[in-house]
């Protein structure tokens, strides 16, 4: 099975390439750091073609992917996993950049990366596409607007997405991590319940994957938690989370 992995250079596409590489799968890696990815490459079983680039230059990024269509004939299994977080407040003018870098990132860089290869998918009735949502974008929260919303719109987007290719045959699944312990999470001022590692979340992500779970929240505890966001009227969440630890903005110290 050939994989593309965005994000592949830290964090979950990391773990992710880790995990899919030693089932024998051939890898596509994607990540902005050539050196992190060479230094995967190296250490994974099998050969793996890599790309350094800008998840955001969608010319980059199609090429990568054609690049690697070629390269290995059929694409089965395409992973969104490349992402960004920072506080940011709506009332300071120098957030508005971080704004539209976090949605760039985890939005529009989502959709690219899945652009060029529904054609071949569609036309072969078979492939896989995963969007990288956050339970943070169950809800919002306080100072992380431009997080919450982008995780919100990757979750809308492809459950969008699911009902355009599923009569297509091709499936979409959503992954909704909790708190992984990852280089993201790290900066984060405050208790993580449920902090789980990066390998055992790809383990279940993976198996999640196999199965075409449409949505999925990873670990299990918070999706029941996610469950009980949902449901709440307005006027409880708010006096719930309006004071709820805030991650910090760019910039600003890491304060445990």
């Amino acid at each position: 099975m050939a994989v593309f992995i965005t994000g592949a250079s830290s964090g979950l596409g990391e773990a992710l390439a880790v995990r899919y590489a030693a089932a024998g799968h051939t890898l596509g890696l994607l990540g902005r750091r050539k050196d992190a990815l060479l230094a995967l490459a190296a250490r994974l079983p099998g050969e793996h073609h890599i790309y350094a680039i800008d998840i955001r230059d969608r010319e980059a990024l199609h090429a990568a992917a054609r690049h690697f269509e070629q390269a290995v004939g059929t694409v089965d299994l395409v992973i969104a996993s490349a992402g960004v977080s920072a506080g940011t407040l709506t009332g300071e003018p120098d957030d508005f950049e971080v704004f539209t870098e976090i949605f760039a990132t985890n939005v529009f860089a989502t959709m690219a990366t899945f652009e060029p290869f529904i054609s071949g998918m569609t036309q072969r009735r078979a492939g896989t596409l995963v969007g990288m949502s956050s339970v943070a974008g169950v809800r919002g929260l306080p100072g992380a607007g431009a997080y919450s919303a982008s995780k919100s719109a990757v979750t809308t987007y492809c459950e969008s997405l699911r009902l355009e290719l599923k009569p297509r045959g091709v499936a979409v699944v959503t992954i909704a991590p909790g708190y992984v312990r990852t280089a993201m999470t790290a900066r984060n001022p405050y208790r993580m319940p449920f902090l789980m590692d990066a390998d055992d979340f790809a383990r279940r992500a993976e198996r999640a994957i196999a199965k075409h779970v449409s949505y999925s929240v990873i670990p299990w505890q918070m999706g029941v938690v996610a469950r009980v966001m949902r449901c709440l009227p307005d006027w409880l969440y708010d006096r719930l989370a309006v004071d709820a630890p805030r991650k910090p903005r760019r910039g600003e110290p890491s304060r445990r």
